[in-house]
């Protein structure tokens, strides 16, 4: 397996820090033979050892016997070898930009540690490449997770906040603050990568949604059986879109418009009711006018339950734990943002456009 670049920071780092303590043990010992072989003063015998592992061709501070001529020899050696040893190695740092990546490793940390409510893609392939796109253009935070320098490149140009490490290790979800995130979603190339994932992210965190990739229809069941909140297959759901496309082309161009992409004009958005922020639970959506203020259309209304109503009627009652799952402009889902409370989103955000007058 290829290290990571942090792998390959933290080894030059400590190759470098390796190097400067031979140096300083070299150094000591020059000081000491001078000192208590030769029985000079502890000033000279610095000055000597100094001026012996610089080369610098002075000449020897007392006269020195065949014996303190022959350490120095052998101390002139061990220095030009100390020495070259870190050269070569601060050259390759240098080279390789090893002290540039140090700096964006700790600036990246930095960010990371910052972030709370966000969403983290474990695997930059095809699917994570566009769920990537899609996240950007809701305007949500969230990081990559890749093992593969390439990809973490690749997301790095587009701008994208990275961390390169194993998703499936729990030690790379803590770093990504799997704690403090809202939504995972395993994207990677294997079924048991998706599954030790979710496993893993489900443990350190029970309260976090995992979205998982599935290329079976058993790997599918696993995955709900690991603990994952939706599972994705691309080719059955990949299957159903295209024969809907073929059997009700403009209900797919009308679908895909409002749920995907930066440039809509609609949007979908769910709302989480709340008693404490929401003065309208126990009213109904008729006395509510959610509509007339806002101009937002309230699709559907998923109870706290699990209970899905489609097409609510104006004498349906908002309750306690309702999510209303609602269709609007960017205006008006601001507006109906406002009138609720306002609450937060389930998962969590409204669009950018919506916010950003907030």
């Amino acid at each position: 397996m290829y290290s990571t670049l942090e792998d390959k920071y933290r080894r030059i780092q400590t190759e470098l820090i390796a190097g400067a303590i031979a140096f300083t043990g070299v150094l000591a010992l020059g000081t000491l033979w001078y000192s208590l072989v030769e029985g000079w003063p502890w000033i000279d015998a610095v000055y000597m050892t100094v001026i012996t592992l610089a080369t610098v061709g002075f000449g020897e501070t007392h006269p020195l016997g065949e014996r303190g001529r022959l350490f120095t020899i052998v101390l002139i050696l061990m220095g030009i070898v100390n020495i070259g040893y870190i050269v070569n190695r601060f050259t390759e740092a240098i080279i390789q930009g090893y002290f540039q990546e140090g700096i964006r490793l700790q600036r990246q940390r930095r960010l990371i540690d910052t972030l709370t409510g966000h969403y983290i893609i474990c695997g930059f392939g095809r699917t994570g490449r566009q769920i990537a796109f899609e996240f950007q253009a809701e305007g949500v935070s969230f990081v990559i997770v890749d093992f593969e320098s390439k990809s973490i490149q690749e997301a790095q140009k587009l701008g994208y906040v990275t961390f390169q490490g194993d998703a499936t290790l729990d030690d790379t979800l803590i770093k990504v603050g799997i704690e403090r995130a809202v939504c995972l979603v395993a994207a990677l190339p294997s079924d048991a990568e998706n599954l030790y994932t979710v496993l893993s992210a489900k443990t350190l965190n029970p309260h976090v949604r995992a979205i998982a990739r599935a290329s079976t229809e058993e790997a599918l069941q696993k995955l709900q059986r690991g603990g994952a909140d939706a599972v994705v297959s691309p080719y059955i759901t990949g299957g159903k879109r295209m024969a809907a496309a073929a059997l009700r082309p403009q209900v797919m161009d009308f679908v895909d418009g409002i749920i995907t992409g930066a440039d809509r004009t609609f949007y979908l958005e769910e709302f989480l009711i709340d008693s404490e922020t929401c003065p309208y639970v126990g009213h109904t959506l008729k006395s509510a006018k959610l509509r007339s203020q806002s101009g937002a259309l309230v699709l559907a209304i998923r109870r706290a339950d699990g209970t899905l109503i489609g097409g609510p009627t104006a004498d349906t009652p908002l309750m306690q734990g309702d999510t209303l799952i609602c269709m609007g402009t960017a205006e008006q889902l601001r507006t109906l943002n406002k009138i609720l409370g306002p609450l937060r989103s389930r998962f969590p955000r409204l669009p950018k456009q919506v916010q950003s007058d907030e």
